[in-house]
C-alpha cells in the first residue's frame, strides 16, 4: 500500500495534462503563426513591398505585443498574435529581397532557414527529453536581450558594420538560450498561457533566423 496521500497521483495527473495542454497549444499556435508570417513576407516579395524602417518596425511590433499581452487571456488575443507575426512576415520580406538579389543569396536564405529550424528542434527536443529546468537563465536572458538591442540600434544609426555582426552573434546564443528558457517554463508550468508562449518562441525564432541570416551572409561575401 503506497503511503502517498490520495490525492497526490490525481493533482499530479492533473498538473501533467494542463503542462501538455499548454505544450500541444503553443505548438499549434506557433505553426499556423509561422505559416501566416510566411505568407505575408511571400506576399511582401511578391510585390517588392518597401521596408517601413526602423521606428516604424519597432513601434508597430511594440505596440501589437502591448495588445496581445493585454488581451492574452481572451479570444481577441489570438487575432493580435496573428496581426503581430503577419506585420514581422511583412517587414521581413523586402530583407529577403535584398538577400535573394545576390549572387548566392538564395544559399544563404536556405542556410539560415535550415539552421533555425535545426536549433528549434534541437534544443525543444533536448529540453523535452531531459526534462531540465532552464528558468534560471531568466535574468540573464533579460539583460543580455536589452544590451544587445540597444548595441543593435548604435550599430544601425552610427553605421558600424562589425557591432552589428557582433550583435548578430550575440543574438543567436541569446535566442537560443530563449527557447530553451520558454520550453523549459512550459514543462515545469512556469508558463501557463500558450498565447505568450506562442509569441515568445516566435520571437526567438524570427531573431535566430535574421541574425543567422546576416551572419552567413557576412561569411559568404555577401554583406
Amino acid at each position: 500500500m503506497s503511503s502517498l496521500p490520495a490525492y497526490t497521483m490525481p493533482r499530479a495527473q492533473t498538473s501533467a495534462l494542463a503542462t501538455n495542454r499548454v505544450l500541444r497549444n503553443t505548438y499549434q499556435l506557433l505553426s499556423m503563426t509561422l505559416l501566416f508570417s510566411a505568407l505575408t513576407a511571400g506576399i511582401s516579395m511578391a510585390f517588392n513591398l518597401p521596408h517601413p524602417g526602423v521606428l516604424l518596425t519597432l513601434g508597430g511590433y511594440f505596440g501589437l505585443l502591448f495588445l496581445t499581452t493585454k488581451y492574452r487571456h481572451r479570444d481577441l488575443g489570438i487575432a493580435f498574435v496573428f496581426a503581430l507575426t503577419g506585420f514581422m512576415g511583412y517587414t521581413l520580406g523586402p530583407i529577403l529581397n535584398a538577400y535573394m538579389a545576390l549572387p548566392s543569396g538564395g544559399q544563404v536564405v536556405m542556410m539560415a532557414m535550415a539552421g533555425t529550424a535545426t536549433i528549434f528542434f534541437g534544443l525543444s527536443t533536448y529540453v523535452r527529453l531531459t526534462q531540465k529546468n532552464f528558468s534560471f537563465m531568466g535574468g540573464f536572458l533579460v539583460a543580455g536581450i536589452v544590451v544587445a538591442f540597444l548595441a543593435g540600434l548604435g550599430a544601425f544609426f552610427f553605421q558600424m558594420p562589425a557591432l552589428s555582426l557582433a550583435v548578430s552573434a550575440v543574438f543567436v546564443m541569446l535566442m537560443a538560450g530563449l527557447i530553451l528558457y520558454q520550453t523549459s517554463s512550459i514543462i515545469h508550468g512556469g508558463e501557463t498561457n500558450y498565447i505568450m508562449a506562442t509569441v515568445t518562441l516566435y520571437v526567438a525564432i524570427f531573431n535566430l533566423f535574421t541574425s543567422l541570416l546576416h551572419l552567413l551572409g557576412f561569411a559568404g561575401g555577401d554583406d
